[in-house]
């Protein structure tokens, strides 16, 4: 749901520049305002606050009031790549009175990101807005997806008040020819496209073996993408958030972000399905650390022109107002720079990503966990480790507070 300024117009251009906009941009000679329907500097940012902002490259329009300086249209350009805004008023606005956009070689609209709350799921809501996927595990892992049925029988997933709690099987050792551990992998019932998704989390799982993650795919993978949220292993921190695709998807070295790449090829083929990274600089982000400090805040921003990853701990000060309090809307505009930025610069996210689900899951050992398990400190080998010691997954669980979706 998208809301926008009162508008008023007096026959509107349509115009389109073959570089930089996807979609119309309207002009309207009332409020000498911009209005875009979409643009390659977010689909999103069209969702709010419109700002009075235009520049006709060429001309005067490029002297800025806001500015002390004059700025190149590369410089803009290059501000966009790197998922930058910048705001121009005054003069340059008044200037465009009657202008014709189809005479304007370059337009450029900088606009605010305002999402309203699409779901939200608290306590028992979790039940209803996912599905239960009992199905092998992709990634190999000592695990076994159980039923509805069966997570209720073995307190696998439970709701108290606003706790919604998602665990492995505690208490049970397995035999080396069986099963794995008994365990939970949901599926939202809905997709989404472009849309903010944010988690409140009490609790992450955590011990030797585990390997946990929020995150959220297309129906044909990797061919519609995948979005690693949250995500590691054997409480080796601090979190990573990834992306991965198939081939065309690449990520410059340098971006606004305060997280450390991994990565810059998203392609699976290519990446051993290691997709491109971005390493969290906080180690409160991840497995105990994260637990001991009450959790936090994980945000998640898709669009068709980036993709956006923020944490906050529990005890931050610089916790965003609506983040915090679960407001029924957002803008991420006040949020700050992203721990991991993937913009489009050289990754069309608009085919490369397609709608998706959102998946919670807790597995064992397997391609990731299991490969690294020798250098992570941990004792026995991965799988011996879960097949005989049940006690060490008594804190293996998830506790989500909440879980709101914005579009």
């Amino acid at each position: 749901m998208r809301h926008h300024s009162a508008h008023r117009s007096s026959q509107p251009y349509n115009y389109r520049h073959p570089d930089r906009v996807h979609g119309p941009v309207v002009l309207d000679y009332w409020s000498t305002r911009i209005h875009m329907m979409s643009s390659k500097i977010s689909k999103a940012a069209m969702l709010g606050h419109v700002f009075p902002t235009c520049i006709q490259h060429g001309s005067e329009l490029q002297k800025f009031n806001a500015s002390p300086s004059r700025r190149s249209w590369a410089h803009l350009h290059s501000e966009m790549d790197r998922g930058e805004s910048s705001v121009f008023t005054g003069a340059a606005e008044q200037e465009l009175q009657g202008t014709n956009p189809l005479d304007s070689p370059h337009i450029l609209v900088v606009l605010g990101a305002t999402y309203s709350q699409l779901d939200s799921h608290s306590g028992s809501g979790f039940l209803s807005a996912f599905s239960f996927q009992a199905i092998a595990d992709p990634t190999h892992g000592r695990v076994n997806y159980v039923n509805a049925a069966t997570a209720a029988s073995e307190n696998l997933t439970f709701a108290s008040g606003d706790h919604f709690v998602l665990r492995a099987d505690f208490k049970k050792t397995l035999s080396a020819s069986g099963p794995g551990r008994d365990s939970v992998r949901l599926q939202s019932n809905k997709q989404y496209t472009t849309s903010v998704t944010v988690f409140n989390v009490r609790h992450m799982p955590q011990g030797c073996g585990t390997w946990p993650a929020l995150w959220t795919v297309g129906a044909n993978w990797p061919n519609q993408g995948e979005i690693d949220i949250l995500e590691g292993v054997n409480d080796q921190g601090p979190n990573a958030a990834t992306l991965h695709t198939n081939a065309g998807c690449t990520m410059p070295a340098s971006r606004s972000e305060t997280g450390t790449p991994t990565g810059n090829n998203c392609d699976v083929a290519a990446t051993g399905n290691a997709g491109c990274g971005v390493k969290f600089n906080d180690a409160r982000s991840y497995g105990p650390t994260f637990n001991s400090n009450g959790g936090g805040w994980y945000a998640m921003e898709r669009t068709t022109s980036f993709i956006k990853v923020w944490f906050w701990t529990r005890s931050a000060t610089n916790v965003p107002s609506d983040v915090k309090n679960g407001a029924t809307s957002v803008n991420t505009d006040n949020w700050g720079t992203p721990v991991a930025f993937f913009p489009s610069t050289s990754c069309p996210i608009g085919s490369k990503f397609g709608p998706h689900n959102i998946i919670i899951n807790l597995t064992f050992c397997g391609d990731w966990a299991g490969n690294v398990y020798g250098s992570s400190g941990c004792p026995s080998t991965c799988v011996d480790f879960v097949n005989n010691n049940p006690s060490a997954f008594t804190n293996a669980y998830f506790d989500f507070q909440w879980l709101k979706i914005y579009g």
